[in-house]
């Protein structure tokens, strides 16, 4: 058998030039591609192992129990604060039915919530205990879907946290909602309390005038009563008609006796001013147990004006105008609160002003009893405005305010079925109460 030579690039049997370089540019193609290809490769290979490692990470390190279901129901994977509660660990875990973790009632939950899964890839909630070395510990079970990439049921992913957990958590918000509800109650307690105590002042002076003017009249009588008792005396021991005239003249019994009216007058005046102010004093304090009454605002409001007057700095009076009386319905002692708060305010917000003004209106008001408190203060900033009823918001100097005035009077409004509202009419701050007006017989 003949053997011909290799055809050379020149021979017209052969490859031309341009098949060669042809087949060389396509093999170059080819390589770069092959290189492309292996490095995209490595690429998607560090990203999986990266993802490998987060996936591993997670599950290593989340305190819920986690669970990758496959399609069958075996674990794919579990997070290691499953399998240490598992007795037997990953062994018992990993390649075994999901329900095999749990005790029979909650296998059959998580069995049949499965089955739904891959009707409806909807997620399913539900509460199943897991049995442990240390005995049964509750779970609250959340399963879902999982979706592979054409959109069919591939498998669920089982999340689990302990309710013993979660139960201690709700003891300690709910202990900690009755402290906050405590500290609030205190609040407002403290609150009442400070505006008691800028009374104090006022009510000493208030009780120490009229006291003082009953033992300066009681002192007189004492005095009187003595010397008519010294005349008396030599009366009843038979002096002699001389002598009790010159006795007379000189205990000066007749300007005795016309003093005498004028200290048992000024005696019963001063005993009845502290007994109105006692009894204004027991309207002030009288809550009684919180019972919604019909009461007279315009009364209470006096009561309670006369009360931060005493308290207050001399010549600051409060002025009334509109409605003598009206009747509206709720707390007496809590809407008076109301009032003496707004008077206070007024009353700090003149001082300094040559001509200081504080006024108290009513009226009724779309179908209300409207309260107004006015004053000509320097009034309240345009960007303060929207907090003055905000919890210990105060525009006073340290010490003189504690901010909860305001915002404790508008929750009572609120309680009441009313309203307490910042007017933006000025030049001083004017502050409405609206209050309901109460049922009288007729009306509907």
């Amino acid at each position: 058998m003949e053997i011909s030579a290799p055809a050379t690039p020149g021979d017209e049997q052969g490859m031309t030039d341009e098949a060669w370089q042809s087949v060389l540019r396509a093999v170059d193609q080819t390589y770069s591609e092959l290189v492309a290809h292996q490095e995209q490769l490595e690429s998607q290979n560090a990203e999986l192992s990266a993802a490998n490692r987060l996936i591993e990470s997670v599950l290593a390190s989340v305190s819920d129990i986690l669970i990758v279901i496959d399609r069958d129901g075996t674990v794919a994977e579990a997070s290691a604060s499953l399998l240490a509660l598992v007795d037997g660990g990953a062994e018992a875990v990993i390649g075994q039915h999901a329900a095999q973790i749990f005790d029979a009632a909650g296998a059959g939950q998580l069995t049949e919530a499965l089955s739904r899964l891959k009707l409806h890839p909807a997620e399913t909630r539900f509460e199943a205990a897991i049995p442990t070395t240390t005995g049964a510990q509750p779970f609250d079970i959340v399963l879902s879907a999982r979706i592979d990439a054409r959109e069919r049921f591939g498998g669920a992913v089982l999340s689990g946290r302990p309710l013993g957990e979660l139960r201690r958590a709700y003891a300690e918000l709910e202990l900690s909602h009755e402290q906050l509800k405590q500290a609030q109650s205190q609040i407002v307690r403290n609150e009442k309390l400070a505006s008691l105590g800028r009374l104090l002042a006022g009510v000493a002076h208030e009780l120490n005038n009229p006291i003082s003017f009953v033992y300066a009249s009681v002192h007189a009588l004492e005095k009187y009563v003595g010397q008519f008792e010294t005349y008396f005396q030599q009366v009843q021991a038979g002096a002699a008609r001389e002598e009790l005239m010159q006795l007379r003249t000189e205990l000066r019994l007749e300007r005795a006796l016309s003093n005498l009216g004028t200290a048992i007058h000024g005696a019963r005046e001063g005993a009845e001013r502290v007994r109105d102010i006692v009894a204004d004093l027991r309207r002030l304090s009288s809550e009684g147990s919180g019972e919604r009454v019909d009461f007279d605002l315009a009364e209470t409001a006096r009561v309670g004006a006369r009360w931060v007057e005493r308290g207050s700095k001399p010549g600051v009076v409060v002025g009334f105008s509109g409605a003598p009386s009206l009747l509206v319905r709720g707390v007496p002692g809590h809407v008076q609160q109301i009032v003496m708060n707004l008077v206070q305010n007024a009353i700090d917000a003149v001082d300094g002003q040559k001509a200081p003004q504080v006024t108290i209106a009513l009226a009724r008001h779309d179908g209300m009893a409207r309260l107004t408190v006015s004053d000509n203060g320097p009034g309240i900033p345009e960007a303060q405005r929207a907090a003055v009823f905000d919890p210990f918001f105060t525009t006073k100097p340290v010490g003189k305010g504690t901010g909860l005035g305001l915002s404790i009077s508008a929750k009572i409004a609120d309680e009441h079925g009313g309203q307490l509202a910042l007017l933006p009419d000025g030049p001083g701050a004017t502050f409405v109460l609206d209050l309901p007006l109460a049922e009288r017989p007729g009306d509907s």
